[in-house]
């Protein structure tokens, strides 16, 4: 495997991704983890898996992205997931057009010029309807695993409007839905739809430039694709790797600044 020359730590709600690059800005390493309650601890972890891989870990820039980068104490640099991830994205595709990345807690829609710089974006960080967290907490209540909610809900033609925009609410209208006994398939169509038009609300809001690529870990359900592509008529992008995009982005701006600033301090283990 080619040296480690930078990383780049993307601390989500959900999950934290590592990234670690070559001197040729080639994805060469990654680790990728649910959210510990303790993500200082988790970091740590994080480094000493990247010494044991990279060599001296030492030496590596490291720059921190995502919901708890304030939480990465040895980040020579924080930066926004937006500038991020539109950074990751363009170094895999070399071109622009809109992005939009899905997370457990917040959602992003970001539109690159033909550059990758950022000309505009929208956040939807106040409200967990149109998040990851949305479709994992009703799949906990429909007693669904969550990695067969898309399959499912493409598995039948029947949908069941969901009209409520509020998590807490949209909770309360399925199981009203499961006590009239509509099946659980429609009722999950319906979810996905009520999901997807969010989000397509929030490119409208910005501005739809072809193509419209798409990261983060929903990247992974085929309904939420499939309904992004019925709802704006676009083909969906996808990179090899959606999750990492953030840490990729980081990793990245890392490699930049490496010659220029400090070097993050190596943790002490005992």
């Amino acid at each position: 495997m080619p040296a480690i020359e930078a990383l780049g730590i993307d601390a989500g709600s959900a999950t934290v991704k590592i990234v670690g690059v070559d001197a040729g800005k080639t994805m060469v390493w990654h680790l990728l983890e649910r959210s510990d309650p303790r993500v200082e601890d988790q970091v740590e972890r994080f480094l000493e898996r990247a010494r044991q891989v990279g060599g001296d870990a030492a030496g590596m820039p490291l720059v921190a992205t995502g919901y708890g980068r304030g939480l990465v104490h040895q980040a020579t640099r924080r930066v926004t997931e937006i500038t991020c991830h539109a950074r990751g994205i363009f170094a895999e595709f070399g071109h622009g057009g809109t992005l939009v990345d899905i997370g457990g807690q917040d959602s992003k829609v970001i539109r690159l010029n033909p550059d990758g710089k950022v000309v505009d974006f929208a956040m939807n960080d106040k409200c967990a309807a149109g998040t990851g967290s949305f479709l994992e907490s009703t799949a906990g209540r429909l007693g669904v695993p969550l990695a067969q909610m898309g399959d499912i809900a493409l598995s039948v033609s029947e949908e069941v409007l969901i009209s409520s925009t509020c998590t807490v609410f949209a909770e309360s209208e399925v199981i009203s839905l499961i006590a009239h006994g509509t099946p659980v398939a429609a009722i999950l169509r319906g979810l996905h739809r009520s999901l997807v038009k969010r989000i397509v609300a929030m490119i409208r809001a910005v501005g739809l430039l072809p193509p419209l690529m798409l990261s983060g870990g929903v990247v992974r359900n085929p309904a939420v694709c499939r309904m992004l592509e019925e709802e704006t008529g676009e083909t969906m992008v996808l990179p090899h790797r959606p999750q990492l995009m953030g840490a990729y982005g980081a990793a990245l701006f890392a490699l930049e600044t490496r010659d220029r600033e400090p070097r993050v301090q190596a943790p002490r283990y005992p």
